[in-house]
Parts: structure tokens; C-alpha cells; sequence
């Protein structure tokens, strides 16, 4: 296996990847394939993606041993990639600061982007700010009532947040919205799709864009190990996949270290309300390419369920499918109630607030871990910051998100927040 030949020129991972659009789209399509093709090995394109990597996301990002979650499992040493850390509180900016480069070099003055947790509509709204260009996000209505943080984030920067009624209303749904504004508004409009799906070259796009999580563990990772050992494991959460991308794609090569990403079980892999797209799906074609798809006997894309926004797709990444069926990559399940109780768990022991999203992942390493030895070591990649599910997690838990008078018996001017009531 030769990982770093895939894509092949058409955008195939085995037999998973490919150009599934309209012949509307088509033309902007292998436009944007030409743009990519020349400046990825551009000098100065090179140079500015870095430059902005440094001075505006504040990279390298850390890489943070947990050492009391790790001494509390009472096995492998566990060590977070602190994506939370970055500009905007996520990975996601990775991605849009080189795409909007691109968007500024193709002449394109207008972006569009779609956005579940509302990281990728925040990272999108941010850089279109900080490059001058016009930005409209598509959220389905269920997401936007979830993620008002993040909503009210983007309209701050400046961008058009659509909620999006059709369909589940979640990522999926405003995924297919963003589609038909790039088929109505191709000559001027810039798509920049938030994770590694879609028509080739989106997948292999963004993976690059990514892999600069990988690049910086694999020089990391020995500081912390000694010599030049690399971790016995790498954990990622699964959704469309961009996060698990980046740091699994410079590990491809490293066939000592499992590759490990984890799905949203939701309510459980067998309850049919959950989003593990790999596990409990089937080959089909979604938003432009072939992967393993939630559908039904008739083809037909299935609801899906998840407590993290960012999760709740019913597709997956086609070099995640493929990673799948050659065995280089292990994909399992981590249900709702899994991922909220290793949320509260890395609050309460290393003072991280995580996403839902990454939670997922964290919790998938608490189990792991436990298993193992503790000479041996679980690299986790913590994606993005928790403020923007704060919501989410107080109604859950029964909290009072605004402090009343009667949480402390005396009067709050102006509705201030001052602390959660259980």
C-alpha cells in the first residue's frame, strides 16, 4: 500500500472518492482543480498559508499530557493535541485560511460554507473578515437554535447566517443548500466546504490543509516520549472526517501507531438514531462522491442522531472509507451519554472544557487506556473548545444556564451570567 498515491488523478481513494455533480458545476469544479494543482506547490501560496498559520492562528498548537486522567485510568499515559487552542477555538481554521487564499487568487469576492457546530461558519466568517470578502453560512434551523454561541459569532464577523428548513435541518441539509447557491452563483462564488467530502478536490484539498495537526505531532510527540518514539495510538472523532484526516494522514506510514476514529453512536449502534456512517452504512454517493453512506433499502439518506452538531452527518469521508477497508484505520462508536460523561471528566480533572465532538474522542481514550500498559502512550486529538455546547450540556444536565435571584437570594442586574445551579 502506498498511501501518499491517493487520491489518484481522477480523486479515487480505491474505489471510494470521485466527481459526482451536476454539469452546471462541473466548469467551477475543474476550475477549481487547476487553481489548487498550481498553487499548492506555489512558493509564495506556501509562504502566506504559513505565515497566517503562525502569526493568526497562533501555531504550532501544543500537545498536552493529561497526566491526572491519565494516573486516574491507571494505564496508557494520554496526551491531547490542543486544536481548542487555536484562533477561533477549533481546527477548522486550518482549512478556510487556505481555501480563502485560493478564493482571493481565483478572483472570487463571495464564499459560501456550510456549517453544523457553527466551527467551520466561525473559522469561515473570520478569515472572509480578515480578507475582505462576503460571507453566507448555511446551518440547518435545529443547529442554529443549538449553536446560538456560534451563531451570533458569525453575524459579529459580519457573515449571513441562513437557517436551513428542509430535511433533518441539521449538516446534511445545509450542505445540499450550499450546493444549489454555488450552482446559482458560480462566477463569482467560492464554496468552502468544511471537511474531507464532497467532488474531488475537496477531500484531498482540505486533508492537506489539515495535515499540518499530523505534521507538527510527529515532531512533537517525541519530547514527550523520549528518543524518537511515536504514540501506540491515534484518536480522532468521525463526522465528515477533517479533523481525523489531519492527523492521521502523516501517520499513515507509521504502522505501529493504530489510527483509531470514533463515530457518534448516538443512543446506540443498533437503535437507528445515531451517526456511525462507517460502521451501520453502505456504499452510495453523497454531496459528490462515494463513501459509505446512512441510507435505506431504497437508497434513500436516513436521519441521524448525535449530542455533537459536528457529528450529526450521514456520510464520512471517502479516504475514511477507504482507510476503513484496507484495515489501516479501526472505526467504533461512542454513544451520547459516553461522550457528556468524558466532557464533565476532563473538566473536572485537567480543567479543559472540550467540545461534544472531541469528547467523543476522549472518551474512547478513557476506555482504551485502561487496557493498557502505562509505558505505552494514547495520542488524542482535541479539536475544538467546548464554550459553544455550554448550552447544550446545561439543559441536559438539568442546570440553570442564567443565574436567578433565587441562586444566591439576592437580586442580578442586567441578567448576567454568574454561575450554573444544579
Amino acid at each position: 500500500m502506498k498511501p501518499y498515491a491517493y487520491p489518484d488523478q481522477n480523486g479515487h481513494f480505491g474505489k471510494y472518492g470521485g466527481n459526482f455533480v451536476s454539469e452546471t458545476l462541473s466548469h467551477a469544479i475543474e476550475e477549481l482543480k487547476e487553481a489548487y494543482a498550481h498553487y499548492q506547490n506555489d512558493p509564495e501560496f506556501i509562504r502566506e498559508f504559513n505565515y497566517e498559520l503562525a502569526h493568526f492562528v497562533g501555531r504550532p498548537s501544543p500537545i498536552y499530557h493529561a497526566a491526572r486522567m491519565s494516573r486516574e485510568m491507571g494505564g496508557a499515559q494520554i496526551y491531547l493535541k490542543r486544536e481548542d487552542l487555536n484562533h477561533t477555538g477549533a481546527h477548522k481554521v486550518n482549512n478556510t485560511i487556505g481555501q480563502a487564499l485560493l478564493a482571493k487568487r481565483m478572483g472570487k469576492p463571495r464564499v459560501i460554507a456550510e456549517t453544523g457546530a457553527g466551527q467551520h461558519g466561525v473559522a469561515t466568517a473570520t478569515i472572509c473578515a480578515r480578507y475582505g470578502l462576503e460571507c453566507v453560512v448555511y446551518m440547518g434551523s435545529v443547529d442554529v437554535k443549538r449553536q446560538s454561541p456560534n451563531v451570533y459569532r458569525m453575524k459579529l464577523l459580519g457573515a449571513t447566517v441562513i437557517p436551513v428548513e428542509s430535511g433533518s435541518k441539521t449538516l446534511k441539509d445545509a450542505l445540499n443548500e450550499a450546493m444549489r447557491d454555488w450552482v446559482a452563483n458560480v462566477d463569482n462564488t467560492f464554496y468552502i466546504i468544511g471537511t474531507v467530502a464532497g467532488p474531488h478536490p475537496y477531500p484531498m484539498m482540505v486533508r492537506d490543509f489539515q495535515s499540518i495537526i499530523g505534521k507538527e505531532c510527529i515532531e512533537q510527540m517525541p519530547k514527550h516520549l523520549g528518543s524518537d518514539k511515536q504514540p501506540d495510538a491515534v484518536i480522532a472523532c468521525v463526522g465528515g472526517g477533517s479533523n481525523a484526516m489531519g492527523i492521521f494522514h502523516p501517520y499513515i506510514p507509521f504502522e505501529n501507531t493504530r489510527l483509531i476514529g470514533v463515530e457518534a453512536a448516538g443512543e446506540g449502534l443498533d437503535s437507528g438514531k445515531h451517526s456511525a456512517s462507517i460502521q451501520r452504512g453502505q456504499p452510495g454517493v453523497l454531496h459528490g462522491n462515494r463513501t459509505y453512506v446512512l441510507q435505506d433499502d431504497n437508497g434513500q439518506i436516513i436521519e441521524t442522531h448525535s449530542v455533537s452538531a459536528g457529528l450529526d452527518y450521514p456520510g464520512v469521508g471517502p479516504e475514511h472509507a477507504w482507510l476503513s477497508d484496507t484495515k489501516r484505520a479501526e472505526y467504533v462508536g461512542i454513544t451520547d451519554k459516553e461522550a457528556l460523561d468524558a466532557f464533565h471528566y476532563l473538566c473536572r480533572t485537567e480543567g479543559i472544557i472540550p467540545a461534544l465532538e472531541s469528547s467523543h474522542a476522549v472518551a474512547q481514550a478513557m476506555k482504551m487506556a485502561k487496557t493498557m500498559r502505562p509505558d505505552q502512550s494514547i495520542l488524542v486529538n482535541l479539536s475544538g473548545r467546548g464554550d459553544k455546547d455550554i448550552g447544550t450540556v446545561a439543559d441536559l444536565s438539568g442546570a440553570d444556564f442564567y443565574c436567578r435571584p433565587s441562586c444566591r437570594g439576592e437580586s442580578v442586574k442586567g441578567g448576567q451570567v454568574v454561575e450554573f445551579k444544579r
